[in-house]
């Protein structure tokens, strides 16, 4: 590499060096003291920077906010790239990602899991697009091709029912079991009946119903 190139390649790396800690303030900020609440000045202050930095890479706040959920829902296709790569069945998969989200209501992980549920609130309500929201959505697309595969994987190796719609059915479990745990996450406790259920017992049945309904008929 040349030394020009070289200059280039090291002041893009340091560029991208400074975004990684302005989104990773921004997120520690945003989950201790929200979206509307939090200013520019606020991330500033945490990262000892002057305000001005912070805008040098991130003109407005929506678009910050936008870079700390793209942050965040990586971290999920990470999980689901690691999963997919596993020398298991299909079966074995789906319910290593239950786990996963049952493991993801525990206290270390509840401020990630708090963030991308209100978000996802925050965008929906929104009266225009988000700039760089796309690049969002096309990681959530990636995650559902991922999990696509892996369904797949399954109608072939055996380890799931071929009576049903496969996909449909197991993409609506994910998502119905990732919800629900999100949900948990953030009202730690929902009451059945005159009880309260310790929220990982009630992941665990839930999980227990849903690897059934996957399972193989017998005969």
């Amino acid at each position: 590499m040349d030394p020009r190139s070289r200059w280039e390649q090291e002041r893009q790396d340091g560029k991208n060096k400074r975004m990684k800690f302005i989104v990773e303030a921004a997120e520690r900020v945003f989950s201790i003291k929200g979206f509307e609440k939090t200013t520019m000045q606020d991330i500033a202050d945490d990262l000892n920077l002057g305000i001005a930095t912070i805008f040098r890479y991130f003109p407005k706040k929506d678009k910050l906010i936008v870079a700390v959920a793209i942050n965040v829902v990586e971290r999920y296709y990470n999980l689901f790239t690691a999963v997919a790569a596993k020398n298991a069945t299909c079966y074995e998969k789906m319910e290593a990602l239950f786990d996963y989200f049952i493991a993801d209501i525990e206290p270390e992980n509840l401020a990630c899991t708090k963030l991308l549920e209100v978000f996802e609130s925050y965008a929906s309500t929104s009266l225009e697009e988000l700039e760089d929201y796309q690049e969002y959505t096309l990681i959530r697309k990636k995650i559902a091709k991922t999990l696509t595969e892996m369904i797949e994987e399954g109608s072939l190796d055996g380890s799931i029912r071929t009576d049903i719609a496969a996909k449909d059915v197991l993409s609506s479990i994910i998502n119905a079991f990732g919800l629900f745990s999100r949900k948990l996450s953030l009202y730690e406790r929902i009451p059945f009946f005159e009880d309260e259920l310790d929220p990982h017992v009630q992941l665990a049945i839930i999980k227990g119903i849903f690897m059934e309904y996957i399972k193989p008929k017998q005969g």
